[in-house]
């Protein structure tokens, strides 16, 4: 009970995915800002401003639904945090298992977005109602190419499990360059799932403020903010464990440094790509999509299936 508790709330559990998820923001700022020729944030810049919201009080707007306002945040963190559980870091087993983790992760992983559209659009505000729609605009135009990246690895794998994935593409490595393109369709579609430019549309702070975030203020907000950080850092993880399965199973120091170095590799480019590119508007996105990143997902799916037909 005791150990099960550790696991769960230090690590691999929420106190790891809060202190890597505070530092991943720091370092996407600090790259962001460097490459603008910028100082950048300090280390201790995120971990300032939690502690500053959580000692804020909640501004609750008059004309707000208080029930989905202050529940919304809560179960997008939640399910975050839920999904980290069932993705391998170290080792080709994950914290907690069994076939079908994948879709139950991917499905924790939409969650968050749908609660954030919930909670800015019963805020009322007019600034928070736009940046929600356009929220759940984008998922709707990402969501399907990102499901497709995902599964198709397991056609291969022939599993449903995200540790029976890492645990087959570590024992046939080459396989993985079959999964290059579902690979890029992945991280490209993770940019519209984190919000991140050129898909920071929903948010577009020159436009309207912070989006479905406007009204929120102290803990709620902290808690909106943490849940971000930590959730590049779970589809961070689950891009590791399927595609980039290095340094399984060969110990606890070398397989968790190898999966720190892939974490913040990935972390590193999304913060160059945001960097680099310039924000879409939101019927761009959406075409860019369904128009290229679809068929490339499809490609790919038919490709695994073919090569899946061979291998039997």
């Amino acid at each position: 009970m005791l150990k099960a508790l550790f696991l769960i709330l230090i690590f691999p559990g929420f106190l790891f995915l809060f202190i890597f998820g505070l530092w991943a923001e720091y370092f996407d700022r600090k790259v962001y800002a460097r490459m603008q020729n910028r100082v950048g944030p300090p280390w201790f810049q995120p971990l300032a401003d939690m502690i500053k919201l959580l000692a804020k009080e909640n501004l609750i707007p008059e004309e707000a639904n208080e029930l989905f306002f202050r529940w919304a945040p809560v179960v997008a963190l939640t399910s975050v945090v839920t999904s980290f559980m069932y993705i391998p870091l170290w080792g080709t087993k994950a914290l907690y298992s069994f076939n079908g983790d994948l879709v139950v992760v991917l499905y924790l992983l939409t969650l968050p977005t749908i609660a954030f559209f919930i909670g800015g659009w019963y805020s009322t505000s007019l600034f928070a109602r736009i940046g929600s729609v356009r929220m759940i605009s984008q998922l709707f135009a990402y969501e399907v190419p990102l499901l497709m990246a995902f599964l198709s690895p397991a056609i291969i794998a022939n599993t449903w499990s995200i540790s029976g994935i890492s645990s087959f593409y570590k024992g046939h490595p080459l396989y993985i360059l079959i999964n290059l393109i579902a690979l890029f369709v992945a991280m490209v579609a993770v940019q519209g799932k984190l919000e991140k430019a050129p898909f920071d549309i929903p948010e577009a702070e020159t436009e309207i403020v912070a989006g479905g975030f406007t009204e929120y203020s102290g803990r709620l907000y902290a808690i909106l903010r943490l849940t971000i950080d930590m959730e590049l850092i779970v589809v961070a993880s689950l891009i590791a464990a399927i595609f980039l399965p290095f340094g399984l199973g060969y110990g606890k120091i070398i397989g968790f440094a190898l999966y720190l170095i892939k974490v913040i590799s990935l972390v590193f480019i999304f913060a160059l790509a945001r960097t680099v590119l310039a924000r879409l508007r939101l019927d761009q996105m959406i075409a860019f999509c369904w128009q290229y990143l679809v068929p490339l997902a499809l490609i790919q799916v038919l490709i695994n299936i073919m090569v899946m037909g061979l291998l039997k």
